[in-house]
């Protein structure tokens, strides 16, 4: 089969296409059939080095979810069978023709969804439910703040605040292109960072109150000064570092206690590898979203498997919006 191989960290031409052999599956896993590939934010931190559990030296698929139809099941495999549509988080990448994956990480596609949907859903779905639902537990009413707002999380968690209630919903971009696409999504307001200074005007629009929840996947600076904005007793979820440079953001805990303000950190990558079940609710809440509706999932390029790296580049220039795809 083919796949998509890093020998080496480094810029988009290192995603290089192999023939390699098909995966085996352990009892508890299933083999896919892959359909579709989602390409997400932390592939390419992953191809430059800077994404945890991949190791330098090693090669590796990158890819963190995809969906398609399953052709063999582990003899311990219970709650699916051959023939099925799924969407999964593969064992080890998903930039493949076909993949492996544990029984606990897949989860069903209703005939219904399309297989590009199942998979551009599947990393940013469960992310965005959980750090709106499950990490800062927004209650209806509150104001949010979004960053990153036209990206596949942003645009996702967008439609989730208003679904869960949000008074308000202020996002963030780079560029004015994307402030059109970020209100499509349901933005109320949409704040270039780039050109204007954006916790004053978080400010301006809560009469100085500030926004109960902030959703922060650049981290750094941005981090920082998403602090100077957050209301009292209000939750910054922090679950990305897309700065240049992965640079951390730096609190003192005199910003917190006495305000009685929270920093809350997730990943869906380690709730995988340690509490996969966490992720169920999440699955299927999504999937019975886009099934009635009321979430879409805007996918706005589509390459060839082989063109990975093209992919890449696109992410890569800040020009993306919504999600981008892989077929193999």
């Amino acid at each position: 089969m083919k796949a998509i191989v890093v020998n080496e960290f480094g810029p988009p031409e290192v995603l290089a296409l192999q023939e390699i052999d098909k995966p085996l599956i352990a009892s508890n896993q299933v083999l896919i059939q892959v359909h579709a590939i989602s390409v997400n934010f932390a592939d390419i931190k992953a191809r430059q080095g800077q994404y945890h559990g991949v190791e330098a030296g090693s090669a590796f698929i990158p890819g963190l979810d995809c969906a398609g139809e399953i052709i063999e099941i582990g003899e311990a495999v219970t709650r699916f069978q051959v023939g099925q549509r799924v969407m999964a988080f593969p064992k080890e990448g998903s930039y493949a023709e076909d993949v492996a994956a544990d029984e606990a990480l897949t989860f069903n596609a209703p005939d219904e969804l399309e297989m590009e949907t199942a998979a551009a859903a599947l990393t940013i779905g469960i992310t965005a439910y959980n750090v709106i639902k499950k990490m800062a537990r927004l209650v209806p009413g509150e104001t949010i703040l979004i960053h990153a707002a036209a990206g596949g999380i942003g645009s996702t968690a967008i439609q989730l605040a208003k679904i869960f209630g949000a008074a308000q919903i202020i996002g963030t971009v780079g560029s004015d292109e994307k402030i059109a696409a970020a209100k499509s999504f349901g933005a109320d307001y949409v704040i270039n960072y780039s050109t204007e200074n954006f916790t004053e005007r978080v400010d301006s629009l809560t009469d100085g109150k500030g926004a109960d929840v902030i959703l922060d996947t650049i981290a750094g600076r941005n981090f920082e000064k998403s602090l100077e904005c957050l209301a009292p007793f209000g939750r910054i979820v922090s679950f990305g570092h897309a700065n240049e440079g992965s640079v951390a953001g730096i609190i003192k805990t005199t910003d917190l206690h006495s305000s009685c303000r929270s920093v809350l950190g997730y990943s869906t990558g380690t709730y995988r590898k340690q509490r996969p079940e966490f992720l169920q609710e999440a699955a299927g809440a999504i999937v019975e979203l886009l099934l009635q509706g009321k979430l879409n999932i805007p996918i706005s390029k589509r390459y060839p498997l082989a063109e990975a790296a093209k992919a890449h580049a696109h992410i890569e220039s800040r020009q993306s919006i919504g999600k981008v795809m892989l077929l193999p």
